[in-house]
């Protein structure tokens, strides 16, 4: 089978899609786990920021220590296309959790930066036909499943 043939316009479009949102979420995963820290992450922008509303302290710990590794480990899963539905899944809850805390904090909180934008590419890379996403690991797992060459 010609691999060209299996390359259109879906192809190109979850590549540049998955691409684009692993780069957000490997970097900013990057930044809070090996310069900012994870602990300090979860110090300053969950413990303590939260630490007046109904979000008990420990699961403050949790969130704001799992959300950096989840971001870099989701942003190379996505650069790599590896399990990119169950990824991007992931990465849908992380995106309610964080908009329900700015909304807590503040209730008119504009989701139109940073959060519209990666919703917007979670929720194609979720209905956008991947079959010919042929620049992904899932691509070559289900080829080599079937049989394929």
């Amino acid at each position: 089978m010609n691999i060209l043939k299996e390359f259109n316009n879906w192809s190109m479009a979850n590549i540049l899609a998955r691409w684009t949102l692993g780069i957000v979420f490997l970097m900013a995963g990057f930044w809070k786990v090996f310069e900012l820290t994870a602990i300090e992450h979860a110090r300053q922008y969950f413990v303590e920021a939260y630490a007046e509303t109904w979000i008990p302290a420990w699961l403050l710990w949790v969130l704001g220590l799992a959300i950096p590794y989840l971001e870099f480990l989701a942003g190379m899963f996505l650069i790599a296309g590896l399990r990119v539905r169950n990824t991007v899944s992931v990465l849908g809850v992380l995106l309610l959790i964080t908009t329900y805390g700015h909304l807590l904090k503040q209730p008119l909180f504009d989701i139109d930066g940073h959060t519209f934008t990666r919703l917007a590419l979670v929720i194609f890379l979720l209905i956008a036909p991947n079959r010919n996403d042929i620049l992904s690991v899932d691509y070559w797992i289900g080829k080599n499943v079937k049989g394929e060459k």
